[in-house]
């Protein structure tokens, strides 16, 4: 209904609760007589009227509103009022059984239009004053904020509501076909190929070629007078220490192995996809580019660690994440409906052996980075568990092969590093294979000191490093008290072992 004003100002209660919830009253006159009937709806006229007693009177005089109350209880902004002037957003409840009404004056100040600010306020102001339980009240001001929101706002807001809430909905559609596109990559096995790719491109990379070996042979060399200089420093501090390296060293294995991935149904191995000239092909970003059609070599991504052989079990101790390696990455570890990572080759060189031997892993740990290998021939004599975990600032003994091929080679000296350079045969597993055939696999040792021991873990700050995972932490008498499995160069230096307890919890029946 159209109204037509007779003042620069107009002003209106607008009723947020009772039977007039919804409603409003306009006050068209200087003088508006305010009364309820039984159900508590408010009504209002000009005049009073003669057989209805008036809750309240509002008057307008000189742009001021001024509320009197002349039967029972008013509040305004829930304070109890007999007389009072009446502001911009003032909230006015009339009678224990009236409504809670919002108050609003419109002028060239307060354009007579709805914001979503106000509708925001009258639900709060409703949530706030409204005697009905809580459930019902939040019910009921929510209905109402949605009805203002569709049928008070202006048009334009009513437009920016609609796109903001059909771009809400394009978003979540859109997050919807990601989800769906990761989960059928992860299906597929896509996220595995681009992971293994990665792989591979990483370890081309850290191939050592001929032509490296030159330079290489001078590093080495540097490297090896260190390892010297610190072993000679070892026999210098304490007696026992060359006893315990010696009896020690022939039971620490150097591990090497690949995996690679296979198809659950047929057995098909990813592998490299090989051009015309035989070549492999390669991506714009370096990887290789793999396929379970492919014609060229299996894709394998290599790895190394370290095992010991356990003291009367004919058994090979190491880390977990070395007998498991594919699961330190998460898109290889997650898995797909078609392909699996499989244990393509795993190898145990031994010091004092020509050959190695095939390793398969016996037993993983659910608890700790640990798990138990056994190797396909004879093993020498191990090395025993100590029966408890050692003291806080005792000596230990770390052994095992920090930097892989890299240590060992610096140990074989500058003349088999020549012997490797004329013959071309610097492969992952060729130099391995060399180095057996030579009798040049020897383990590494270091010394440290016992900072921490909890349940789970033992922290000393004996040097190591990659590839130096799943070695033996000896006492003074020899004896495994942990095995080293990382390292946290932020911490000076400080290692993590898994402490004996745990290895001897695995190896329970």
């Amino acid at each position: 209904m159209g109204l037509v004003l007779h003042s620069t100002s107009a002003a209106v209660f607008e009723h947020l609760t009772g039977a007039s919830r919804g409603h409003v009253t306009w006050m068209m006159r200087d003088q508006l007589w305010l009364w309820l009937n039984a159900r508590g709806q408010i009504f209002c006229a000009g005049d009073a009227p003669e057989d209805q007693p008036c809750i309240a009177r509002v008057s307008r005089h000189q742009g001021q509103y001024r509320l009197t109350a002349l039967a029972g209880p008013l509040w305004v902004n829930r304070i109890p009022a007999t007389q009072t002037v009446l502001h911009h957003g003032d909230t006015v409840e009339f009678g224990e059984h009236g409504p809670i009404s919002r108050f609003r004056i419109f002028d060239e100040r307060q354009p007579a239009q709805v914001s979503l600010g106000l509708i925001l306020g009258d639900a709060r102001s409703y949530l706030r004053s409204s005697r009905r339980p809580v459930p019902q009240r939040i019910a009921r001001a929510g209905a109402a904020v949605l009805r203002r929101v569709v049928l008070e706002t202006r048009v334009l807001f009513r437009l920016g509501v609609l796109a903001a809430l059909t771009l809400l909905t394009f978003l979540v559609w859109a997050q919807y076909r990601t989800d769906r596109t990761l989960r059928a990559r992860i299906d597929s096995g896509a996220l595995q190929v681009d992971s293994m790719a990665g792989a591979l491109a990483q370890a081309r990379q850290q191939a050592i070629a001929p032509k490296d070996l030159a330079a290489l042979r001078a590093d080495l060399a540097q490297h090896s007078s260190a390892t010297a200089s610190r072993l000679n420093t070892l026999e210098a501090q304490a007696q026992s220490g060359p006893q315990v390296i010696g009896a020690a060293r022939m039971a620490v294995a150097f591990l090497q192995g690949a995996y690679g991935l296979r198809h659950r149904d047929t057995g098909q191995m990813l592998r490299m996809v090989s051009g015309p000239d035989g070549q492999p092909r390669h991506l714009p970003n370096g990887q290789p580019l793999l396929s379970l059609a492919g014609t060229g070599p299996v894709a394998e991504v290599q790895f190394n660690g370290t095992g010991f052989v356990l003291a009367g079990r004919d058994l090979i101790v190491t880390n977990r994440h070395v007998a498991r390696p594919w699961e330190q990455d998460d898109a290889m570890a997650l898995g797909s409906d078609q392909l699996e990572p499989v244990m393509i080759r795993f190898l145990a060189y031994l010091p004092g052996q020509g050959a190695p031997l095939d390793v398969t892993v016996h037993r993983l740990s659910e608890a700790a980075d640990l798990a138990v290998l056994v190797a396909d021939g004879d093993l020498p004599e191990g090395l025993p568990l100590a029966p408890q975990a050692p003291r806080l600032g005792s000596e230990v003994i770390v052994m095992g092969y920090p930097t892989g091929l890299s240590a060992l080679l610096a140990q074989a000296g500058s003349g088999f590093i020549d012997q490797l350079k004329r013959a071309g045969d610097t492969g992952f597993f060729d130099i391995a294979r060399e180095l057996a055939r030579a009798g040049r696999i020897a383990p590494l040792s270091s010394q440290g000191i016992i900072a921490q021991i909890t349940e789970t873990t033992v922290v000393y700050d004996a040097e190591t490093t990659r590839g130096g995972s799943g070695g033996p932490v000896l006492d003074r008498a020899g004896r495994v008290v942990a095995v080293n499995t990382a390292i946290l160069p932020e911490f000076g230096g400080s290692n993590l072992g898994v402490p004996v307890s745990l290895i001897q919890a695995l190896l329970e029946p």
